[in-house]
């Protein structure tokens, strides 16, 4: 589809988002009345920076007057806001209810519709979103010869085999569109993407429908003045997609499982389950050995056992929902190819696991980050190593300007589990890391840990590893929240960082 400021105008309209046109000498409603409506735009942008000759700029969040200043100089043809910005721009604006949806419905006609010719496959959930992802797209990979795209928060894939590190658990409208209209053009017929709450709660999936969708589970988290002001906003997000996928996949049994599950039924959406626990469910996955290294999967009947790469029970759960997944799309999971697809799938930073050859210590370097994760985290030490008695090190932070609940629960989820926490960076963005750093100690309340504060990452590494082979017995040291990232997140800006991974792999090498 060319995209014009009269089709804009028209497809905004359908979608009761458009309130009228601006234009230098008059208010309209008509859009074929303005000059050049008919003439296609070159490029669309949402940030002022990118404006070339042609471009229609979207002013969305909280964007100001002053970003238009230079724009008419550098060829702005139009505008999207949601206020009006004649005063510094004589470009036509269209002027609308909600920049962030009109955003989306525009990046989706600019690039001409690439959904409509993908399999769409959504993933939501507190935990296990990426997991889920890498799964489903092995699956589909392997069953479709790499004709499946992903759009994860650790890597996004257009082309079925190439990956580059993403910014957002899911992408702005525009880059997803832009993304998806790659990935169609270089061949990919399938499209796997994590959905975040914020995703929904900002319009960042607006107007798609998902082919199939998962919904996994459901745990207080993103709770915050700039994320969400509730559990239950956070839980409304999330609930967004069951009107918005044509099947979905729900893990049971779960916490408001029954409220999505009626979600469903009132969208008339077909719901299959999946779970490790509850031996009803539609996919489900049993352990084989007492040692949960390898599990039977069944649909009906047996589909075949797997041991995962991936360690972790919950990790087990997360592949029954990738089979369901790549089955409502047209997978046939009951091919040897499609259970094996998943045994060697490893992701960056997630349950990786290290032993030093120097002293008897593991480390596990992963993205746990919530109540949620960290408790399962350690509901797998003590699976695994907990007839050894380890002294188990959990070196933490907490994101800054976000989900401030998690400083908390971290805490509370760890402290009568391990025997020493080190608080350190993470992601602090405006905030002062010391400062996070000082709540999450007033948190400790068990007079047993020893909990410490090194707010230099890569010196508290250093310092646990240090620690734990002065020890004399086993230690695991759980390095949690960074997963593989090579940088910190400070005053909106990444700064180089070497990295959990790499500091274990240099120590322990």
């Amino acid at each position: 589809m060319t995209l014009t400021l009269q089709s804009a105008a028209a497809l905004l309209g359908e979608h009761d988002l458009l309130r009228e046109i601006i234009t230098p000498d008059r208010w309209t409603d008509f859009a074929s009345t303005v000059s050049d409506s008919d003439v296609p735009f070159a490029h669309i942008t949402y940030d002022s920076k990118q404006i070339k000759p042609r471009t229609l700029m979207c002013c969305k969040g909280n964007f100001k007057a002053e970003y238009l200043t230079d724009a008419d100089g550098h060829g702005m043809a139009a505008y999207v806001a949601e206020h009006d910005y004649s005063g510094v721009t004589r470009a036509p604006g269209l002027i609308v209810n909600d920049a962030t949806k009109a955003l989306s419905l525009l990046a989706q006609a600019f690039y001409d519709y690439p959904e409509r010719e993908l399999r769409l496959i959504g993933v939501t959930g507190t935990k296990g979103k990426t997991t889920t992802s890498y799964f489903t797209h092995a699956i589909i990979n392997a069953m479709s010869g790499n004709k499946c795209a992903l759009f994860s928060s650790v890597d996004n894939c257009v082309d079925g085999v190439h990956y580059v590190e993403s910014d957002l658990t899911t992408p702005e409208s525009l880059d997803a569109a832009r993304m998806m209209r790659e990935a169609v053009d270089s061949g990919m017929r399938y499209l796997v993407m994590e959905v975040s709450s914020q995703a929904y709660k900002v319009n960042r999936v607006y107007g798609l429908t998902f082919d199939a969708a998962a919904f996994l589970n459901i745990s207080p988290d993103h709770i915050s003045p700039i994320e969400h002001p509730s559990f239950e906003d956070y839980l409304h997000c999330k609930r967004q997609i069951v009107r918005n996928t044509r099947a979905l996949v729900l893990g049971v049994p779960g916490a408001y499982a029954g409220l999505v599950a009626e979600d469903a039924m009132i969208a008339n959406v077909p719901v299959t389950t999946f779970s490790i626990d509850e031996p009803t469910a539609d996919v489900t996955a049993r352990p084989i050995d007492d040692e949960h290294t390898a599990f039977m999967f069944t649909q009906g009947q047996p589909i075949g056992e797997l041991s995962l790469a991936l360690e972790g029970d919950f990790n087990y759960a997360n592949a029954c929902a990738a089979l369901a997944l790549a089955q409502l799309v047209g997978i046939d999971i009951h091919d040897p190819r499609a259970l094996q697809s998943m045994a060697d799938v490893r992701i960056a930073g997630r349950m990786e696991e290290t032993t030093d050859p120097r002293s008897d210590t593991v480390a596990i370097v992963d993205y746990a980050h919530n109540y949620a994760s960290v408790n399962a985290l350690l509901d797998f030490v003590t699976r695994k190593y907990g007839a050894r008695r380890p002294r188990i090190t959990l070196l933490t932070g907490s994101a800054g300007d976000k989900a401030i609940d998690r400083r908390k629960e971290i805490i509370e989820a760890a402290q009568d589990r391990v025997q020493r926490i080190v608080l350190t960076t993470e992601d602090t963005n405006t905030e002062d890391p010391m400062a996070i750093a000082e709540q999450m100690l007033g948190h400790v309340t068990n007079p047993d840990v020893d909990a410490s504060i090194i707010i230099d990452r890569a010196a508290a590494v250093e310092d646990v590893v240090a620690e734990a082979r002065e020890h004399d017995g086993f230690d695991v040291l759980l390095l949690i929240g960074k997963g593989d990232e090579r940088w910190i997140k400070m005053h909106n800006k990444h700064v180089p960082y070497e990295g959990d991974s790499s500091i274990i792999r240099r120590l322990f090498g």
